[in-house]
């Protein structure tokens, strides 16, 4: 009726953007369907000329706020990373030698400022195939820890990354942690990425390699290579062949190009894939050489 009044009130429209301080509100949001940042290093360059806030993204929730998800601790089993550390936080740590090949990673992220701002959760998260955080973290045999409401679950690294821009992640999880196995002797590890340049630049190839060595020998090796294929990819042959060498032994002799078989190198801008095929035995040689201590 014309004139008539009424107490009835709008339903209040959803966030565009949260920060919660309260993991079980984060949780909530992420529930109903939003959009999770951390460092905001690859989600805000993938919407260049596109308005930050449209239906595809809905709420955008950044998670910087939850102290809980970030930092590094020694646990009975593992070590925790938090998904929110920071790679200037991971490079810095005083972390054992089982972690060189993570925080020379970290090293290699962008600039100062793009280590300072991007977190390891998101290089996970975003999947890129270049992503320096995997092949090493593959290395170290991480798993990652999820959460949403309904409970907790973990998933092997390589159960993770299903392929480019494509994680295991459902809609109303958040990646909380890395989970990393303590070694049964000396571990060690190493990174070596091959770019056209030195800094601030997208890899051709990269690789990781960790060794935990009980005695004189390897009790178990794990290689993972980067760049080479749709999703970073472990060398199983390689790795066998290593179990039981000599640590101190000349290892690059070992690496052989059927070593490689689980790649599959492209055609980009960066590098054919001939190219790529030739430069990840040199790098994986080279790998090799530096665990050899």
């Amino acid at each position: 009726m014309l004139g008539s009044r009424t107490d009835a009130r709008p339903e209040p429209l959803p966030p565009r953007y949260a920060r919660p301080r309260a993991l079980d509100e984060a949780l909530a949001l992420r529930e109903s369907g939003a959009q999770i940042i951390a460092g905001g290093t690859d989600f805000y360059p993938a919407r260049v000329g596109r308005p930050l806030y449209d239906r595809d993204v809905g709420c955008v929730l950044d998670l910087t706020a939850l102290p809980d998800l970030r930092g590094i601790r020694e646990e009975a089993a593992h070590y925790r990373i938090g998904a929110l550390t920071s790679w200037t936080d991971l490079a810095e740590a005083p972390l054992p030698a089982q972690f060189y090949c993570l925080q020379a990673a970290a090293r290699e992220v962008g600039g100062r400022q793009i280590q300072n701002r991007g977190t390891i959760g998101g290089n996970l998260c975003n999947a890129s195939p270049a992503a320096d955080g995997v092949p090493a973290l593959l290395a170290l045999g991480a798993e990652i820890e999820l959460l949403s409401r309904a409970g907790q679950r973990t998933l092997p690294l390589s159960d993770f990354i299903l392929g480019p821009r494509q994680i295991a992640l459902r809609p109303d999880e958040i990646a909380a942690a890395l989970l990393i196995p303590k070694p049964k002797g000396a571990a060690h590890s190493s990174f070596v990425k091959l770019g056209a340049r030195k800094y601030l630049v997208i890899s051709i190839v990269m690789a990781a390699g960790y060794l935990d060595v009980v005695g004189s020998r390897i009790a178990e090796a794990r290689i993972a290579v980067g760049s080479c294929s749709p999703v970073a990819q472990r060398l199983p042959a390689l790795e066998a062949t290593l179990k039981g060498e000599v640590a101190i032994s000349n290892l690059a002799r070992l690496v052989k190009p059927e070593h490689l078989a689980p790649l599959q190198p492209i055609d980009d801008v960066r590098a054919s894939a001939d190219y790529r095929a030739e430069a990840a035995l040199v790098v994986l040689r080279r790998l090799l050489a530096e665990l050899a201590v």
